[in-house]
């Protein structure tokens, strides 16, 4: 992909996340990207519904999003940076990276059915194969969560 045309415009919606991510239901936890600033940033959305399965057991009559769900979807959110970003450069094989560490999760406010999470990531730098990102989401936008993530490429075999 060498020429900006062959780039995905936005919004990249999820089937074009699916060819961008190996999350598959009930794990891919973005469902639409609106803005990219490639190497730099990216704003993604996941509409939570009472169908998710996690609602089933968190919790029965009081139905609350994991925390660890909102950091999963903050770090696929910086898998689609990462990955749009060499799209953009015009890379087509991009190695698979995986989430390494979490920082200074911090939780302001539950997520419940029918609110729309926003994830704001930047990355902060890029050395060898890592990546470390700044992570917010929000909910009409108040801060309901946030944290670093670092990534790394997974090492081939």
């Amino acid at each position: 992909m060498s020429e900006k045309s062959d780039f995905m415009a936005l919004p990249i919606n999820v089937e074009q996340i699916q060819e961008l991510l190996p999350h598959r239901y009930p794990f891919l936890l973005v469902d639409r990207v609106v803005e990219i600033v490639p190497d730099v940033s990216v704003v993604a959305l996941k509409n939570v519904t009472i169908n998710e399965p996690f609602f089933q057991g968190h919790f029965p009559g009081h139905p609350v999003m994991p925390g660890v769900l909102i950091i999963e979807a903050m770090a696929q959110a910086a898998g689609l940076l990462t990955q749009l970003s060499r799209r953009f450069k015009g890379d087509k094989g991009s190695p698979l990276f995986y989430l390494v560490k979490v920082d200074n999760a911090r939780f302001s406010a539950p997520v419940v059915p029918g609110d729309q999470l926003r994830f704001e990531v930047s990355l902060k730098r890029l050395v060898r194969g890592m990546g470390l990102f700044v992570a917010r989401s929000l909910v009409d936008g108040k801060e309901v969560a946030s944290c670093e993530l670092m990534c790394a490429a997974r090492a081939h075999k």
